[in-house]
Formats: C-alpha cells, structure tokens, sequence
C-alpha cells in the first residue's frame, strides 16, 4: 500500500504541470480502494478466535448459566517466585484478556499469581445466542472462577468497561476484594441522562456496520489522539478481523447487548459503597464516552470528561488516590506502559 501511495505521489510530483487532471483521477481513484486495501490486509478470525495465539495458556471452565452451558476462557498464571498474592484483570468491551500481556508479564516478575478471564460473549469465551446480560451476571460468573481456583483473596483491576465490571464485582465480594484498581473506567456517568435510549435492535444494526476502517477511526481519535503506532495494530486487528467472519451478526448481537448493559445499567451511584483502597489511574486526554454521537451538542460537551470524572469520582470513594496521566488516552496500559505500571505496583505493594 505504501508503495502504491508513492508511485501515485510521484507520478504527480513529477508530471503536475502537464498532467493535474489525471494526477487528481489516480489520487480519487487510491482514496476510493484505500479502505479495500486496508481491510484485505487483516487477517479473519474464528469466532472464539481459535486461530490467535494468547500469551499464555487458555483453560476453560463450564458456567451453566441461564438454563444453557456456556465455556469461559481464562489464562492463570503462576511467578517463579510468589509473594502469595493475586491479581485479577478485567478486560474493556473493545477487547479480550490478551491485551494484558504486558502488564501480566510485570505483575508475575514482581511475584503475583495473575488471572485474567475472558468474560462470556468476549475473546475465547462463548458467544451465546441469546443471554441476559448484567454486570451482576458477569460479576457471579468470574466469582464462580475463583471458587474453582481456590482463591479467597484478589486485588482487581479493570479497564473501561471492565472497570464498571471491576467496581461491580467488588461491591458484590467486599471479603474477596483486598484492593481496586480502576485504568480510565467508563460509566463514571449515567449515560442515560445525556443519549436518547436506543434499542438492542439499532444497537445490533449499528454493530452490523463495523469494518476495520470504522474501528480505526475511532481508536485513533478516541484512544490514540490521532498518533497511530504500530504496536496498537495487534488489538484493532482482532477485533476488525472478527467482522469477517461468517459468524459476525452473532459477536455483533453481543456487542449490542453488552452496550445495552452499559448503557442502561450505571454504577456511578454506588461508587460511595466501595470499601476497598482504591486507586484510580486516569489518562487525562481521555473523552470516551458511550453514546456521545447521538448527544445533543451542548450535553455532548460535557460527556467523557476524565479530568474532571477522576476528581468525582476519588471525592465519593473514601479510601482512594488518584494518579493523573498527562497527555495519555482512554489506553494508558498500552500507550504508556512505564506511567501506568509504575502506580499499580506501589499501590499493590503497600
């Protein structure tokens, strides 16, 4: 594609005088198959993305769960040397348990046994057909996982909507959660009252519409204040990938639904419940917000305002700090590795 570009280039550097309205055809005609080229170049994934490789070995536990047996991936991971603690990583709803590879990678060097689940309708977890989803639901089922691990005590840490799942579980296991990590967590808002309500139906219709170039255009606007590199691709690919699978309409009804949970189930009411110390690690460029397209202009002004949502949100939690990342995205762990992991580890360690 690069070399398509130049050529193209070229050719009008070279011949502008004689030759600008044909330049100007090429140019159109590259804009036009750019998204073609694009989306060819990424690779189709199996629905529970059997043909990509996690960074450490997936086991499946059974759930049987609203009168059906649905399979939950997760990686545990034990350190060559164990402090006797354990962390559990919470994926956001744009991605899998994956995409903590680095973060797990740190944690087991420093002695903590790490587990990391794909939670039902994401990553090598079951895609049901249909599934009454609630952060409660999501929240019982990962409790379920540590029962079978024999794990009593765990520091949890969640990212975007994991962090609503983060702060949902720890509210449910107050004796099971020691400490709560939230990396820019959304629903630190009621999106309800801002974005008109919108069916599960035009949700799915929605999702139907996603392609990689879609998804890249909001990872980059949203996540990656328009500085795209190229260790961000492996996390847009997996999910761009699953949209040219046969089974697409189904992850896309998933996608509609856990939407739906977000958008019609807030926590943002019961962060003064938290007992746990918590830590709240916010990249202030960050302004997701769920819904915000559909906003009335004004209302869609003060939507996803993470400088001043860590601020709230640290003065209802009793026992919590706020680190504050300057210049960093909805992304921290992965645009900022060093700036994120740096707190996490102080933090865990106290």
């Amino acid at each position: 594609m690069n070399i398509l570009y130049r050529s193209f280039s070229g050719e009008c550097e070279l011949s502008f005088q004689a030759k600008a309205s044909r330049c100007f055809i090429l140019i159109s005609l590259f804009s036009l198959f750019l998204p073609l080229i694009s989306q060819s170049q990424i690779k189709e994934m199996d629905l529970n993305l059997e043909n990509y490789e996690y960074p450490f070995p997936v086991k499946i536990i059974s759930l049987s769960i609203q009168k059906h047996q649905y399979e939950m991936a997760y990686m545990d991971v034990l350190p060559d040397k164990p402090n006797g603690k354990t962390v559990l990583l919470f994926h956001g709803k744009n991605f899998n348990g994956a995409y903590w590879k680095q973060t797990a990678d740190v944690l087991l060097k420093n002695g903590y046994r790490v587990v990391i689940p794909d939670q039902i309708g994401f990553g090598k977890s079951s895609k049901p057909e249909n599934f009454q989803y609630s952060f409660q639901q999501l929240a019982t089922n990962t409790k379920t996982l540590l029962d079978t691990l024999d794990i009593k005590k765990i520091a949890v840490l969640g990212h975007s909507m994991g962090g609503m799942l983060a702060i949902r579980f720890t509210l449910m296991y107050p004796e099971t959660t020691t400490k709560l990590i939230l990396e820019n967590p959304i629903g630190l808002e009621d999106y309800k009252l801002k974005v008109p309500y919108q069916p599960v139906d035009v949700l799915f219709q929605k999702e139907l519409k996603q392609n990689y170039e879609a998804m890249k255009k909001y990872q980059l606007v949203f996540y990656y204040d328009n500085k795209w590199k190229p260790e961000y691709d492996e996390w847009l690919n997996i999910i761009a990938g699953l949209t040219l699978n046969k089974n697409y309409p189904l992850i896309a009804w998933n996608q509609a639904l856990t939407t739906d949970m977000i958008m019609t189930q807030p926590i943002v009411y019961e962060l003064e419940n938290i007992k746990a110390p918590t830590l709240l690690i916010i990249g202030q460029r960050d302004r997701t917000a769920l819904g915000k397209d559909l906003a009335a202009p004004e209302m869609r002004k003060t939507m996803g305002n993470y400088p001043e949502l860590g601020i709230l949100t640290q003065g209802k939690i009793a026992n919590s700090k706020l680190v504050k990342l300057d210049g960093i995205g909805h992304l921290p762990h992965i645009e900022a590795f060093e700036q994120f992991i740096a707190p996490v580890l102080q933090f865990l360690e106290k």
